[in-house]
């Protein structure tokens, strides 16, 4: 026969054993939400003509989404932010949009700053240096690679220095104001702990992305469908 002290130890680890699944299931919950939402923020900013010029999309090999990146700042501001990265596969980045890697973005800036605002982020990765690296660890934007405000506009020219430079062009849209963004001093990494999560088991961003053998969750079908659709081939 049980004691008491024994039954409510076992009570116990019943407990926190339920709380501990509830809490995995509410995080995966967020990460899939994620997900959508960077399929829905994608969407909107490519349907308008006017904001990312489509052959600097049709040349990027990766596209990162940050849906509404949170900026706060009093004196010391900050932000920090996650989202999905989905680059084209095959080992030239040639082929169909592939299954997304979760993704976080950290930033930092100092002066007399006062109130919050939350910003979509969209970056292109135009090339194998710059999605290899945020593929592979934490990339510290403007330093491990070189980042420059994309231009806007379906007559922006994108043989520009910067464009024809830059491992990364970033985008921003807040308030309804779209425009290009330079994010120098902030850091993108894969969401590892998100990615156990979305996939099921641990798996690093490299093999999500480029492998080809990751299938796309149903969250992210609206991210990669747009991608499929909006950019089916990759211009060098």
């Amino acid at each position: 026969m049980k004691t008491p002290i024994t039954y409510l130890m076992s009570m116990l680890l019943v407990i926190l054993s339920l709380l501990a699944a509830s809490a995995s299931a509410a995080d995966q919950e967020k990460d899939e939400e994620r997900l959508r939402n960077s399929g829905t923020v994608l969407k909107e900013i490519l349907d308008v003509p006017d904001d990312i010029p489509q052959d600097l999309l049709d040349k990027a090999d990766c596209v990162v989404v940050f849906p509404s990146v949170l900026k706060a700042a009093f004196i010391v501001g900050g932000s920090y932010g996650r989202g999905a990265m989905s680059c084209r596969k095959g080992e030239d980045f040639s082929g169909s949009w592939g299954a997304p890697t979760m993704m976080a973005l950290e930033g930092g800036s100092f002066g007399l700053q006062i109130g919050g605002e939350a910003t979509d982020f969209v970056l292109l990765v135009m090339n194998e240096r710059g999605a290899g690296g945020i593929l592979a660890s934490k990339v510290k934007l403007g330093a491990d690679a070189s980042v420059a405000a994309g231009p806007v506009g379906r007559d922006a020219s994108a043989e520009t220095d910067a464009t024809l430079r830059a491992d990364i062009l970033s985008y921003s849209r807040a308030r309804g104001a779209f425009a290009g963004i330079s994010l120098e001093g902030s850091t993108v990494r894969p969401d590892n702990g998100a990615n156990k999560k979305i996939y099921g088991r641990e798996v690093p961003a490299r093999e999500v992305v480029l492998s080809g053998h990751v299938a796309i969750p149903p969250a992210a079908e609206k991210m990669i469908s747009t991608l499929d659709a909006r950019t089916p081939r990759h211009k060098s």
